[in-house]
């Protein structure tokens, strides 16, 4: 070997390459060091803030009702059916009633009923009337519905 290109050789052995593995097991080891490090704080960092989806809901006691109305085989979007969202007032045993139409997409948005009981009703021509209780504690509500063709009369 040539002094300087390799390392001396010293003794039989070369001092150069010794020092080169010295140097590059303890940079392999800062190395390790900060990676697991830098893991550990990432993982402490998550641990240390709760994800928004485990906070607890704040509730106006309102629901946001979407209801999606589907119908047949192909599942398609019924347009135009005409659905009933009742609920109860205040205890009286009397039920406020709205009267709604569904879009293009089959959906149909109501104004914010209180959480609770409430019932779905739909008509729509060429589909089978229909009607459900629910109930839900939730901000946000989407209920889907699947519409069934009537039995033909003969």
């Amino acid at each position: 070997m040539l002094p300087g290109r390799e390392g001396a050789i010293v003794g039989g052995r070369v001092e150069t390459v010794k020092a080169a593995s010295r140097f590059s097991k303890v940079l392999l080891s800062f190395t390790l060091l900060a990676f697991l490090s830098a893991a550990t704080g990432i993982a402490q960092s998550k641990d240390a803030t709760p994800p928004a989806a485990a906070k607890p809901e704040v509730s106006n006691g309102k629901i946001k009702l979407t209801i999606a109305l589907t119908g047949g085989d192909s599942k398609k979007p019924v347009e135009n059916a005409s659905v009933y969202v009742k609920y109860p007032e205040g205890g009286k045993g009397k039920l406020v009633e709205m009267n709604l139409k569904s879009n293009m997409e089959g959906l149909c948005h109501a104004p914010e009923i209180p959480q609770g009981k409430f019932l779905i009703q739909v008509v729509a021509p060429g589909w089978k009337t229909f009607g459900e209780w629910y109930e839900s504690k939730k901000e946000t509500e989407t209920i889907n519905i699947e519409l069934v063709r009537p039995k033909r009369w003969y």
